[in-house]
Order: structure tokens, then C-alpha cells, then sequence
């Protein structure tokens, strides 16, 4: 019985040391949230101008560019799925995946080549696992990323929208990525970023269907959009990765509180069986010890005789 209690008491040690690492952990993640919603509150109003601008020139102007311009058969689509570099925050990133998969099922259904681009290391070893192909992929700063960030990975795909399809470009640019609704909701959503469609930009900017002024643009509107487009993706892209690192702490918080929980009360079972077994070998020692207090008397009140 008291080697019973060794392995209980052994237990309960491992289950506190591990509620203290999920416990900070917990604590980390929602410091963490705080600092991540800055961010997204502070990137906001530069978005909004920028969704506004770039709609200004794509309703004001009947230039055609490659970022505005719909392809009448598009065949061929990229896929920026954004997942976390790191595990232990619940279903954040394979539901992310999961809706990637959708989305990936959707546009090959409509007869679209899909090409994926990967951030996070979770995603790339989920593809990496499966051996489907990643065009690239960006690890290293999802739980904090930088503008810096934004701009490397939208560079190779304005590259690849702006070729054409026959030299390995793409017609549409899609995005998949968790978006924060509250520290308890994080849905993974989806959605094309490019080409850019009127009602598309106007929505983001959340003037859908009113009119917007005529403009003149200087030195001409396919030079501004040249300049703006761009900026717009990383913009889009930017907000994205800040989402879904606010995301993902909140799920590593909701995961390590789960575990945290779960761990005190398996130390509250393991307690009760580690205390019904010490006063079992309790009973016992006074069972042999009442036994053989009895056996002596006997023995005592025979040799008496």
C-alpha cells in the first residue's frame, strides 16, 4: 500500500509543476491579446484611407491594370494561408487549414490551378506532411508581426498577379485567416483580395453603394494605382497577420486555462485517491497491530494456564 502512495504522491508533483507552466502560459497569452488589439485598433485608419483612395482611382478612371482587372476565364489562383508558428493554442491553426482546404476544393471545382503560400510553421508542416506542393512559405513572427513582415510576403504575390498565367502568374489572390471577433470567438474566414472589385473596395471602406466624386489624377490613374495597389495588399496583408496573432493568443489563453482547470482538478482526484490510500494503510498498520496485541495476550493467557 505505501508504494501505491508513492506513485500518487509522485503524480500530483508532475500534475502541479504542470499546472504552473499552463498557468503562465495563460497569463502570458493575455497580456499578449492587449497589446495585439493595439495594433489592429492602430492599423485601422491607414487602411480605411488607403481602401478609400484605391477605390477613388478604380471608380474615377477607366484605365485597366493588372491588380483592378478581372480575367474573363481565370484559371490559375493563390491561396495566402496564415497560421501560427507555435502549438498549444487549440484548434487556432487547423481550423485555418481546414478553411484553406475549403477554399482550395472551391476554386479547383471552378476549373482554377491553385498555388498556396504558407505563413506560419504549422501550416507549412501540415503541407509539408501531406507533400502538397507550397510555392513559399514565411515563418518566425506570427505571434508579433511587423509591417516589415506585411511587405515580404506581399511582394512575390503582386509579382504573381501581375504575370501572366502562361509564365506561372496567377489570374486571383485569395487570403485565408483568423479573424478576431472577441477574446472567446476567433473565426478562420476567407476572402479574394485581388483582382480589386468596386463593390469589393467599397464595402471594406463601408460606403457600399453610394456614389463616389469623379477625380483627376496626376501624373495619370495607372500610375497612381500603380503606387497605391501595393500598398493596399500589404495593407490587407498587414491586418490579417495582426488578427491572427490576436487570435492566437486568445486561443493559447482559452487552451491553457482549459489546461490549467483540467490539472486542478486531476490534483483534487489524484488528492482524494492518495488520502483514501494512506488511511487504508493506516487501518492496516492498526488491523496488525490490534492483531498482534491480541495473538500476545493469547499467548500471554495460555502460558499462564
Amino acid at each position: 500500500m505505501g508504494a501505491q502512495l508513492r506513485v500518487y504522491k509522485r503524480r500530483i508533483r508532475a500534475v502541479t509543476a504542470t499546472k504552473k507552466i499552463t498557468k503562465a502560459m495563460e497569463m502570458i497569452a493575455a497580456s499578449r491579446i492587449v497589446k495585439a488589439q493595439r495594433k489592429v485598433a492602430a492599423s485601422m485608419p491607414y487602411a480605411t484611407e488607403l481602401t478609400r483612395a484605391v477605390t477613388a482611382v478604380a471608380t474615377g478612371s477607366n484605365t485597366k491594370h493588372a491588380l483592378t482587372t478581372e480575367v474573363e476565364a481565370p484559371t490559375r489562383a493563390a491561396v495566402l494561408l496564415i497560421t501560427s508558428d507555435r502549438g498549444l493554442a487549440g484548434g487556432y491553426s487547423s481550423n485555418a487549414i481546414k478553411q484553406a482546404d475549403r477554399v482550395t476544393e472551391r476554386l479547383r471545382a471552378e476549373g482554377k490551378e491553385v498555388d498556396h503560400y504558407i505563413v506560419g510553421r504549422k501550416g507549412v508542416a501540415y503541407y509539408g506532411f501531406r507533400e502538397r506542393k507550397v510555392t513559399e512559405s514565411w515563418t518566425g513572427f506570427t505571434d508579433s508581426p511587423a509591417y516589415a513582415d506585411a511587405k515580404r510576403v506581399a511582394a512575390p504575390l503582386i509579382e504573381a498577379i501581375q504575370t501572366a498565367t502562361a509564365e506561372g502568374g496567377v489570374d486571383e489572390l485569395h487570403i485565408v485567416f483568423t479573424e478576431f471577433v472577441s477574446m472567446m470567438t476567433q473565426n478562420a474566414v476567407d476572402g479574394r483580395m485581388l483582382p480589386l472589385s468596386l463593390d469589393q473596395a467599397q464595402e471594406e471602406d463601408g460606403k457600399k453603394g453610394e456614389i463616389l466624386p469623379l477625380f483627376e489624377f496626376e501624373p495619370s490613374a495607372e500610375d497612381v494605382l500603380d503606387a497605391l495597389l501595393p500598398r493596399y495588399v500589404e495593407s490587407r496583408i498587414y491586418n490579417a497577420l495582426l488578427q491572427s496573432a490576436a487570435s492566437e493568443h486568445a486561443a493559447r489563453r482559452r487552451a491553457m486555462k482549459s489546461a490549467t482547470d483540467n490539472a486542478g482538478e486531476l490534483i483534487k482526484s489524484l488528492s482524494r485517491l492518495a488520502n483514501a490510500a494512506r488511511q487504508a494503510e493506516i487501518t492496516q498498520e492498526i488491523s496488525e497491530i490490534v492483531g498482534g496485541a491480541s495473538a500476545m495476550a493469547d499467548a500471554t493467557a495460555g502460558s499462564d494456564k
